[in-house]
């Protein structure tokens, strides 16, 4: 559902799409950055330059760079020196949302919560099973 919303770049107001997240006028920006950031990468001699090369060269942003291989539109298979922030912690990563070291910490953290839910499972299923008799000392008398 579209909404009219300010742009984050430079504050105008436009209707906000699935497509952009800023105003025509600053995507018409965006494009022509990426099209020299994408020309200079082009370059046999430019592919395995860093972002911040990239940056130094180019004058854009290191966000949008980082923007661009998000959505895909650069790839870290053909520019290896390049990548973004892991969502987490902010590790470079060339693909995913998260570095390996997140993702193991993760799933080692879902391993050890199914643990212990398993052992106050198995905690209260001997509980339930457990009796207890009481002697009742007048009525040995």
């Amino acid at each position: 559902m579209s909404e009219i919303v300010n742009c984050p770049r430079c504050g105008d107001l436009y209707m906000s799409n699935a497509f952009r997240d800023v105003c025509s006028k600053c995507a018409k920006e965006e494009e022509q950055m990426y099209e020299k950031v994408y020309k200079f990468l082009r370059q046999r001699e430019n592919r395995a330059a860093t972002i911040e090369r990239v940056v130094e060269v180019t004058g854009v942003d290191e966000e949008l760079i980082h923007k661009w291989m998000k959505k895909g539109r650069l790839h870290a298979t053909h520019f290896p020196n390049m990548g973004y922030p892991c969502d987490r912690c902010g590790a470079i990563i060339s693909r995913g949302k998260l570095c390996a070291k997140c993702t193991q910490q993760i799933e080692d953290d879902i391993k050890q919560l199914k643990r212990e839910e398993k052992f106050r499972e198995e905690k209260q299923e001997n509980e339930r099973q457990t009796t207890y008799y009481a002697v009742n000392k007048k009525s040995f008398k």
